[in-house]
């Protein structure tokens, strides 16, 4: 039996102090699968770090944001055939030892988008300000009213998306603050949603990725999103 194509996306902006240890994480605990680093334009050693690491490295030439990197990678994944592509922050937040478990349910066909879930974990010692957990808990409101599916962690970007799901996130993956939008889309194509528990580190490196907004103007903003993308005709 031929085994599933796996490509790990890792998005990273500036992350040269961090970036090589994740990939020899991620190519130690899973040497069968492909480490894609996007570099999202960083000015540091990113992309040096992450190569002689062992990683494959795409290069942005300026920085686009979160949605811009992943949705880098999941083109590629779509132009190469891979049947499963996971996201995994390049700031060492997520614990590669968790991987398998938000990949087993895609792997499976139990899911389509795998989402890893701090909150349903009691092990995870990673704790989000009072700020970001009332625009988390806002989101998971929001989205189990739009879609039905209640998740405790939908701004998560440790998640795993199915052969399914790929070719309509290669076409078009949201741009600013992506998480909750794409759950949203992946509802609107028919996918199956859901979560597993993960464990969340502190962050090693670099720094949040709405560090220039703040949460009031990053729900205001997803939020728009999310109406407008419900107003769009299902796939």
């Amino acid at each position: 039996m031929v085994s599933e194509r796996v490509l790990i996306i890792v998005p990273a902006f500036n992350e040269g102090r961090v970036i090589s240890r994740l990939v020899k994480e991620l190519r130690t605990l899973y040497p069968k699968y492909d480490v894609l680093v996007i570099n999202d334009g960083s000015v540091d050693a990113t992309p040096r770090e992450a190569q002689e690491a062992g990683a494959t490295v795409v290069t942005l030439p300026y920085n686009l944001g979160i949605g811009g990197a992943v949705g880098t990678g999941l083109r590629i994944a779509d132009e190469e055939n891979y049947d499963v592509a996971l996201q995994i922050d390049g700031d060492g937040q997520h614990d590669p030892a968790f991987l398998k478990d938000v990949l087993n349910p895609v792997l499976n066909g139990r899911l389509d988008l795998s989402i890893g879930s701090r909150f349903l974990s009691r092990e995870s010692a990673f704790k989000s300000t009072f700020l970001r957990r009332i625009g988390i808990r806002f989101f998971s409101g929001l989205l189990g009213l739009m879609t039905g599916v209640r998740l405790s962690d939908p701004t998560s970007g440790f998640r795993a998306v199915s052969k399914t799901l790929i070719p309509y996130f290669a076409r078009y993956y949201p741009v600013d603050f992506p998480e909750p939008e794409a759950i949203q889309m992946a509802n609107r194509f028919g996918a199956k949603i859901g979560e597993v528990p993960v464990k969340m580190r502190k962050r090693l490196g670099g720094i949040s990725s709405i560090r220039y907004f703040s949460v009031l103007y990053y729900m205001a903003k997803v939020t728009f999103a999310i109406l407008i993308d419900v107003l769009k005709k299902k796939k």
